[in-house]
């Protein structure tokens, strides 16, 4: 039986330190050694990817910005992209303005992600974008110019400057904001009544005070990335692990759907199984005892 395991990363395969354990590399490179197929779908975009990720040794490409791309790590591309279309992009952002939540638009040309933000600046973007800044996966578009052109923290950029937004855009795959502390959103309710969109809002894993709401293109899920990787692999069993409300649309499409026991309780009650935390390198030890017990030949494939 050939398996493709796919597991969301914050939460789920990385630890409360927000990193995999030396314990999960050994034990995820032994199975992929053996021959298991291994990929995860994850919110992230390649510019966290490329360090969270380096020592494992993936054969696959992963699910990036929950569906809205795989990315390949070895060639550094993109394949499967999902665009919105200009007009949904001028609804959306109507919406964010409508309800003053401010928020990150992702665009993809060239290989290269180019962000731009709607609205001013809090605090806890600022952070955001200055923990991005030195990455060759994205630059931030502000004042005007790419941030990455300023020394951030001692430029002359404040939360009230202009944003260099262009007046169509025509390349976004990803809007989100940051909501402190509410667990729902009116923007999110008005993002779900634009149609041909796919709306989510949950509360993100490593800042539990923060409530993601974001939008993707319609056809962009951690569900239909991994129908990709299946009609790629060939697989005929699919095994998910995930710990948010993001990671549903993935357990429906899974044979067997796993949560981690530190997972949301609506996440859980949607599981066939409950496995250990995340701090106990569950993901890991699931994937090589089911591999050791359903492969006993290996079978190495690139792709």
């Amino acid at each position: 039986m050939k398996t493709l395991y796919i597991t969301d990363l914050d939460g789920t395969l990385l630890d409360s330190n927000v990193a995999v354990t030396e314990q999960s590399i050994e034990m995820l490179n032994r199975a992929i050694d053996m021959g298991a197929l291994i990929s995860v779908a994850t919110a992230r975009t390649p510019a966290t990817l490329a360090s969270l990720l380096k020592n494992i040794h993936f054969r696959l490409p992963l699910i990036v910005m929950t569906g809205a791309a795989l990315w390949n790590r070895e060639s550094n591309s993109y394949s499967h992209v999902c665009h919105f279309p200009p007009d949904k992009v001028r609804e959306i952002r109507a919406v964010y303005d409508r309800y003053s939540l401010p928020s990150f638009i992702y665009t993809l040309r060239d290989n290269m992600m180019h962000i731009y933000h709607q609205g001013p600046l809090s605090d806890r973007e600022r952070a955001f974008v200055a923990e991005r800044l030195d990455s060759p996966y994205k630059t931030f578009h502000l004042c005007d110019a790419p941030l990455a052109s300023f020394n951030f923290g001692k430029s002359e950029i404040t939360s009230s400057d202009p944003i260099d937004i262009p007046e169509v855009i025509d390349d976004a795959i990803l809007f989100f904001g940051m909501q402190q502390t509410a667990p729902d959103h009116p923007a999110f309710e008005a993002l779900a009544q634009i149609r041909h969109i796919n709306p989510m809002i949950y509360p993100d894993a490593n800042t539990p005070d923060i409530t993601m709401v974001e939008a993707f293109p319609q056809e962009a899920s951690k569900r239909n990335g991994i129908r990709l990787l299946r009609e790629m692999t060939g697989a005929d069993r699919i095994v998910v692990f995930g710990d948010n409300r993001n990671d549903l649309p993935m357990f429906e499409e899974a044979d067997l759907a796993v949560a981690v026991s530190n997972a949301l309780p609506e996440v859980k009650d949607k599981a066939d199984l409950v496995i250990g935390n995340h701090d106990e390198n569950a993901v890991a030890a699931f994937i090589l005892e089911d591999t050791l017990k359903n492969s006993p030949a290996p079978l190495l494939t690139e792709f």
